[in-house]
């Protein structure tokens, strides 16, 4: 997207916002719509089967007690595919503006896919609100082992992600996988390893939970980016009506037009090449530093 498809009195509005000093603490709240510019499904609506299994019914702890196998299956192609993509525009774009020392900055992700690390955000100004496909958990209720950062691909022979291949069309089924050829705990040795992800029916993890509502509450957010995700789920409704509340603003980047929010700032299209231009001004003042540095 080029800069003149975004309304000009839109974007110099906003510029105007972000480099005044009415704005000094901003919250990213990020979803799948931003990591789908790298060509990472969202596995939601019309896209939400992976071959001919609904992705939902897959990533719950009953699917998994049930059949381990056909889980790990499904999220070992998703960290194949999540290691083949590479961060995209809009993740970079947040992530320099995590290295701006001149505003207070927290990126909120709802995304698994690790691809905003690997874009070099600020690890300090990142939360995983939905953990990490490359965090690695024993389900044995008495380990308490775990693995932040597991990137080997595949984690067994049986996990060949060429063998996964997604194809909507596909009805065949997948082989049935027994324990022995799934991942198993390194310390205790007999507990299943599971992706440390947050399934449906799972509470959000209370570390994340907390050190985002105490960023939210602790200052005055001026501004939310709401980036590839939907102004009206949770835990995104609460966010943004926690700053709305405050008497902050709200800049929503998504494909399509909210028409009943006439108060946001609303920059439609691929997240990916919006961000950059929308935050352009903020960009600009740490590539200042760096090169005076």
């Amino acid at each position: 997207m080029e800069e003149q498809l975004i309304p000009p009195e839109t974007l110099t509005s906003f510029h105007n916002f972000i480099t005044s000093p009415n704005c000094k603490t901003i919250l990213a709240l990020v979803g799948a719509g931003l990591s789908s510019a790298s060509g990472l499904p969202t596995f939601r609506g019309s896209g939400g089967y992976w071959r001919h299994y609904n992705s939902i019914d897959l990533a719950t702890p009953d699917a998994f007690e049930r059949d381990p196998g056909l889980v790990w299956q499904f999220y070992s192609y998703r960290r194949h595919m999540a290691l083949m993509a590479q961060p995209n525009a809009g993740h970079q774009t947040l992530a320099q503006l995590s290295h701006n020392d001149k505003i207070n900055f927290l990126t909120i992700t709802q995304n698994v896919d690790g691809l905003s690390q690997r874009a070099n955000h600020d690890s300090r100004k990142l939360i995983e609100l939905h953990g990490s496909l490359f965090c690695l958990k024993c389900t044995n209720f008495t380990c308490s082992y775990s693995d932040p950062a597991n990137f080997k691909d595949p984690l067994t022979d049986s996990l060949d992600a060429s063998s996964l291949v997604h194809d909507k069309g596909n009805t065949e089924d997948l082989p049935f996988l027994s324990d022995d050829k799934l991942p198993h705990c390194p310390a205790c040795e007999t507990g299943l390893l599971r992706p440390g992800v947050v399934w449906f029916g799972e509470s959000l993890p209370w570390v994340s939970v907390d050190k985002t509502d105490e960023f939210i509450m602790r200052n005055h957010v001026d501004l939310i980016l709401v980036v590839g995700t939907s102004g009206v789920a949770w835990p995104a409704a609460s966010y943004v009506d926690i700053v709305k509340n405050q008497g902050g603003k709200v800049a929503v980047f998504n494909i399509e037009r909210d028409d009943t929010d006439t108060e946001s700032w609303q920059f439609i299209g691929d997240c990916s090449k919006i961000l950059p231009v929308a935050l352009d001004p903020l960009i600009d003042q740490v590539n200042v530093r760096s090169e005076v540095q």
